[in-house]
């Protein structure tokens, strides 16, 4: 598969705090990879990096050769790359419908993104003129989730989708991101939930302290003894 998206050298950070530092990784068309850690890592700041949200201090992103450090979030939209944020950051007194086509790209392409959506989260559809304060909190991310597909992204970057959701939602959200997956998106994956992000993935990064400390194939990231002391409590 050839690579995506490739980050190298990347350093960033807020104000005099430098949150990541030396990032080199690689995201290869129609995988799906999972960036572990814990709070404070630097995985959240990482994905603000790659969509433009946090200026990049050193190092390059570049998608398909084409670099983006120094683009603008809108550019990067622009050029496939879609950000569902933690925390889901909807608007609450707006319709579920209005939320989604937001993240349309263009105004043409709207019916197509909410067919998608509506296939993929048939409760959104009949939800569609509900205020989406009033939605569940796992409804809320479906949403979230479905306005980064409305873009129909070359990539999508998700943070903590799973947080603060009830099992059996997370195991519905994971099976439909999937099917994302397996329909040919490409995933980039920030979650606490260890087990279930390096189930979904193909493989993984280890982020501490602001830097990757291990990579590797989801069964080897399964099998390491660092990743089952500090992450699967083994």
């Amino acid at each position: 598969m050839s690579v995506l998206l490739r980050l190298d050298g990347v350093e960033a950070g807020y104000g005099d705090l430098t949150a990541i530092a030396g990032i080199s990784l690689e995201v290869r068309q129609g995988e799906a990879v999972a960036l572990i850690g814990s709070n404070g890592a630097g995985k959240t700041t990482t994905l603000r990096a790659i969509s433009g949200l946090l200026p990049v201090r050193a190092g390059r992103i570049e998608l398909e050769g084409e670099r983006l450090d120094g683009l603008g979030s809108a550019a990067i939209v622009a050029r496939g790359i879609a950000h569902v944020p933690e925390g889901r950051q909807l608007f609450p007194t707006m319709s579920v419908r209005d939320n989604l086509e937001l993240g349309a790209r263009a105004a043409a392409g709207r019916r197509d993104g909410l067919d998608l959506v509506f296939t993929l989260f048939p409760r959104l559809r009949e939800r569609e003129r509900q205020l989406a304060g009033t939605l569940s909190g796992g409804e809320q991310q479906m949403c979230a989730i479905g306005r980064g597909l409305m873009a129909r992204p070359r990539i999508l970057l998700l943070d903590e989708p799973s947080l603060g959701l009830a099992p059996v939602m997370v195991k519905l959200i994971f099976e439909t991101l999937q099917r994302v997956n397996d329909a040919g998106t490409t995933i980039m994956l920030v979650e606490q939930n260890v087990p279930r992000a390096l189930q979904l993935s193909h493989r993984g990064y280890v982020l501490e302290n602001g830097r990757l400390v291990l990579v590797g194939t989801r069964a080897s990231l399964l099998a390491s003894p660092h990743v089952k002391q500090a992450y699967l409590g083994l």
